[in-house]
């Protein structure tokens, strides 16, 4: 009998630090995500777009409302073409990080204020959403959503 709880004790604890290991791996997964969107907040507000395009997969999926409704694929030379001829219109452009929300293993949320003054002095502010999915420490999907109501009005 003694033979018997010891294998079961045996058998609890090897049970229990597999279940550990995984929740390890998953909790600095998670980390590594969070950092890498910290990151490329970095690279955003240094305007290092190359950079930045090369923290997205060769070819990455964008929600974006800039770019009409649906799912829009985009390379990384794409990306930094649409952000170098972003800078050009504001030349400060800056995003301020409000809260990085995680979400499971491979997503990161992030809300953050978008702003930036024109030539003509003419200033925005913009509060921005983004769903990050993350893959093999790539950025894979970004989908942003913010309240374009005025751009669509003035159309």
């Amino acid at each position: 009998m003694r033979y018997f709880y010891f294998l079961l004790t045996l058998l609890t604890l090897l049970l229990i630090s597999c279940g550990k290991g995984k929740l390890s791996e998953k909790t600095t997964t998670m980390e590594n995500n969070q950092q890498l969107i910290k990151n490329y907040f970095s690279y955003f507000n240094q305007h290092e777009w190359t950079s930045m395009a090369n923290m997205y997969s060769q070819t990455a999926e964008f929600k974006d409302p800039s770019l009409g409704s649906g799912i829009f694929k985009q390379s990384r030379q794409e990306i930094i073409d649409k952000y170098a001829e972003l800078q050009q219109i504001f030349t400060d452009l800056h995003n301020e990080v409000v809260k990085i929300y995680p979400s499971g293993e491979n997503h990161v949320i992030v809300e953050f204020i978008s702003s930036g003054t024109a030539a003509d002095e003419t200033k925005f502010e913009l509060a921005i959403c983004t769903i990050f999915t993350i893959e093999n420490g790539l950025i894979t999907q970004d989908f942003t959503y913010y309240d374009n109501f005025e751009e669509q009005e003035s159309k």
